[in-house]
């Protein structure tokens, strides 16, 4: 962790967003595979709902997240160029 402020803030958004995105593309990754099992079982309720959820709670947090990394990675970036 940095002493400066603004890079501990940085750094804090940075863990904050991985954290995010492993559970969007969780949610995801649940959503897919419940769908392929409801086309392999004639789709019993549950895998709809399963995939539902999975797709609503990936739309919900992957944007946000991926938004926060770009930014983060931005700000590094520009740190680098201007020499700080």
């Amino acid at each position: 962790m940095s002493d400066d402020p603004i890079i501990a803030r940085r750094e804090r958004i940075a863990r904050f967003g991985a954290i995010g995105k492993r559970i969007g593309y969780l949610a995801l990754l649940v959503a897919i595979v419940a769908f392929f099992i409801g086309v392999a079982t004639s789709f019993p309720s549950w895998t709809v709902t399963v995939s539902i959820a999975g797709l609503a709670i990936a739309c919900l947090v992957l944007p946000l997240q991926i938004v926060l990394g770009y930014g983060v990675r931005a700000a590094d970036r520009e740190d680098r160029e201007r020499g700080i």
